[in-house]
């Protein structure tokens, strides 16, 4: 992500701390989507809805806040989600690491459906292929989430993408895969994704997508 100096235009008054500018920085992103998915299912009943997010980090350490439409179309009642991210990345002999604590918040839910997890992220590079994966803990539902994925970039801007995640413990241990890409073009990213699971009634989802990263 596109890395804006805080308090950048105070720091450039004020020379004497240029230390502190470089090593904090602030990044959001805004994105319209035909429909929320989430784990290869809806979280926006099939609809389009609006996402925004924006994290402050430093060093490694970061905390961010996203939100997003939701409509599960069931009696919570709840139109919002909004989640918030604490956590470290590092470099761990040679692969991209990032470790956190994530809390899901329904704000507007009319029963108490929030719930956190503790997640571990993973990312290699190869020239042109990443690999990636992820473990996600929810004690008090007592869930395990796993998934991994393998990125092309066809070209400069233009990546490819695929992958496979499955719970390996709760929610009926669902399995769900995807496949697209992202096209980048006067910094704008349009986004075409193709989402499926193994769950009895649930509908696979074409994806479109155009965001913004600030």
């Amino acid at each position: 992500m596109r890395k804006l100096l805080v308090f950048g235009a105070m720091v450039a008054a004020a020379s004497s701390a240029p230390a502190f500018a470089q090593e904090v920085a602030v990044t959001g992103s805004v994105t319209l989507v035909s429909d929320y998915q989430w784990r290869n299912v809806t979280q926006s009943n099939n609809d389009a809805t609006i996402q925004g997010g924006l994290e402050v980090s430093s060093q490694g350490l970061y905390a961010n806040v996203w939100a997003s439409g939701v409509d599960f179309n069931n009696p919570t009642d709840t139109n919002l989600e909004v989640d918030l991210t604490a956590g470290y990345r590092f470099d761990l002999s040679g692969i991209a690491t990032d470790v956190g604590v994530i809390y899901y918040g329904y704000p507007d839910s009319t029963t108490d459906i929030d719930f956190f997890e503790v997640f571990a992220k993973f990312s290699k590079s190869f020239d042109a292929i990443t690999l990636a994966g992820s473990l996600n803990w929810d004690p008090d539902n007592d869930t395990f989430y796993t998934d991994a994925s393998v990125g092309y970039t066809v070209a400069p801007g233009f990546v490819v993408s695929g992958g496979y995640g499955t719970y390996l413990e709760g929610y009926g241990e669902y399995a769900g895969w995807n496949a697209g890409g992202t096209w980048t073009v006067g910094g704008v990213d349009l986004g075409i994704r193709y989402h499926d699971a193994d769950i009895s009634g649930v509908d696979s989802s074409m994806v479109f997508s155009v965001g913004k990263l600030f």
